[in-house]
């Protein structure tokens, strides 16, 4: 099984062709895949497949480092772009692709730089999915421990965020209160859980604890998420840069009716052949 090491901004992916019909990795092959020391390494799989829209040049798939399904991956999207790109299917500076959930438009911006067009926001706790609350809010609070309450904005960019907004990124708990936050029964679907720390209007530093992986040093749609949940809370600007552990993300929101659209590198590491 051959296959392509790949990142966007430090966020990591084995990328599989599976356009001639071949079943995706099972729970087990993803884990084996995915593991630092007997495997490839990598936070996410990313499965390339016939399109299933008209207008894409292909669809793709997301598996997370444990196997199981994902349905948003930001930085994954653009490394799809560029290695439909390299391969010849996706023509010219602009193309759309499809995702578990929708269909995006891609633009090239650079020679490993790609815009995708992440969806719009979805604030409605219903939504996102978070129980226990009627109504979107600017914040929320939970008790996710004995004497521990959080306070955090959530959204849906496709998959559930919770945002956390904080004094300083550097030396927070990620782990400890990520994990709690996501086995909160708030969040019946579990939930990305972002730290984000506002320098100015145009510039945020992030942390994400992602479901199903861990920290991670970059995730796109966790980069959205932040940046609308504090354009919302009127904290920053609708066109920022969003600074994770492994590079900025440029995230524009022109108002809440649009798309946001997330901007940054996509880059190759090595090809391989999987005989395990």
């Amino acid at each position: 099984m051959r296959f392509t090491k790949m990142h966007g901004a430090g966020n990591d992916f084995v990328v599989l062709d599976l356009r001639d019909g071949q079943r995706p990795p099972d729970a087990a092959l993803a884990a084996r895949l995915a593991d630092r020391h007997f495997g490839v390494g990598c936070d996410q799989i990313l499965t390339i497949e016939a399109p299933r829209s008209e207008g894409a040049v292909a669809s793709y798939r997301i598996w997370n480092s444990d196997g199981s399904p994902s349905q948003q991956c930001g930085n994954g999207a653009r490394c799809v772009a560029a290695w439909l790109v390299r391969d010849g299917v996706a023509e010219g500076g602009a193309f759309e692709v499809d995702s578990p959930l929708a269909t995006h438009a891609v633009e090239r911006i650079g020679d490993d730089r790609y815009a995708i067009a992440m969806g719009v926001p979805e604030f409605a706790p219903a939504r996102i999915p978070l129980l226990g609350f009627d109504h979107a809010q600017d914040e929320y609070e939970a008790d996710v421990d004995e004497g521990l309450r959080l306070r955090f904005g959530a959204v849906s960019m496709g998959n559930p965020h919770a945002v956390i907004e904080v004094p300083s990124v550097d030396g927070v708990p990620v782990a400890h209160y990520g994990a709690l936050l996501q086995q909160s029964p708030h969040f019946p679907e579990s939930a990305n859980i972002g730290f984000a720390e506002v320098v100015s209007r145009d510039r945020v530093r992030l942390r994400v604890f992602e479901r199903g992986v861990g920290e991670t040093l970059a995730c796109g749609s966790g980069a959205c998420a932040a940046a609308a949940v504090l354009v919302r809370r009127g904290r920053i600007d609708r066109d920022a840069i969003v600074s994770l552990p492994g590079g900025d993300l440029h995230v524009r929101w022109p108002d809440d009716r649009a798309q946001v659209i997330m901007a940054g590198p996509a880059a190759f590491v090595f090809e391989g052949e999987w005989k395990a």
